[in-house]
């Protein structure tokens, strides 16, 4: 550690290979938290998620949907309201999430912006999002944008979320879905299909050693109380 004064030698820590790749794997089902952004009653973003659950139950995950109805705008009320609770239950239970949201405005829409921000970004000194996988998805009333799946790439590298690369935008997602509110063979569907393909993989891949993949020198340096009081609201 000569060459690097600023460096503190207690917790610098090599690479460790085999953290990197556990021999022992978990066997349950990769356990995946699916978020839509309207609240419509024919609401295309909360069709195309539950496209999106189908799809990742036949790749083999457990998947839960929240919905957002009832759900107050952040800091109108506390985090005790019940369906905070029960959202911040299920980011804590899930392994990985699929947010996915009308593009309004040229912008995600305020329900799904307001659902992440009621996503604390710490737990004590435990950030709840932190190593987890994300996959980012938007539906259109127009012609295809993305938008909404940029700013949502933002929140999610934000709140330490392992976003895989590929992603799906849904151009008139009005035309897309038929009168059992299936959506219909397309190649947007296909892209749906892959998305969801490539988040279960990423989160097999990722789960058994997020922590260590996150684990950082700078926090390794505070106490968990020094970290606390840096990343406190109050």
């Amino acid at each position: 550690m000569t060459d690097l004064p600023n460096i503190a030698p207690d917790c610098f820590k090599p690479i460790d290979a085999q953290s990197l790749f556990p021999t022992t794997q978990s066997t349950h089902k990769p356990k995946i938290l699916l978020l839509y952004g309207s609240l419509r009653e024919r609401s295309f973003s909360r069709l195309a998620s539950e496209e999106a659950a189908r799809i990742l139950e036949a790749f083999g995950a457990e998947t839960k949907t929240f919905n957002p109805s009832g759900l107050p705008l952040p800091d109108d009320a506390d985090a005790e309201h019940p369906k905070v609770q029960e959202l911040r239950e299920l980011v804590q239970w899930c392994e990985g999430m699929v947010w996915c949201s009308p593009e309004r405005h040229g912008s995600m829409t305020g329900i799904m912006k307001a659902q992440i921000d009621w996503i604390p970004l710490s737990i004590g000194a435990v950030r709840p999002t932190q190593g987890k996988t994300l996959a980012v998805m938007q539906v259109c009333g127009g012609s295809q944008s993305f938008n909404a799946v940029n700013q949502l790439r933002v929140l999610g590298r934000w709140m330490r979320m392992l976003t895989i690369p590929n992603q799906s935008s849904v151009a008139k997602a009005w035309l897309e879905f038929d009168e059992n509110n299936r959506m219909k063979p397309s190649s947007y569907y296909d892209r749906i299909v892959d998305v969801m393909e490539e988040l279960v993989k990423f989160t097999l891949l990722t789960r058994d050693q997020a922590s260590y993949l996150v684990d950082r020198y700078s926090e390794r340096k505070e106490s968990a109380e020094e970290l606390l009081k840096r990343i406190s609201k109050k």
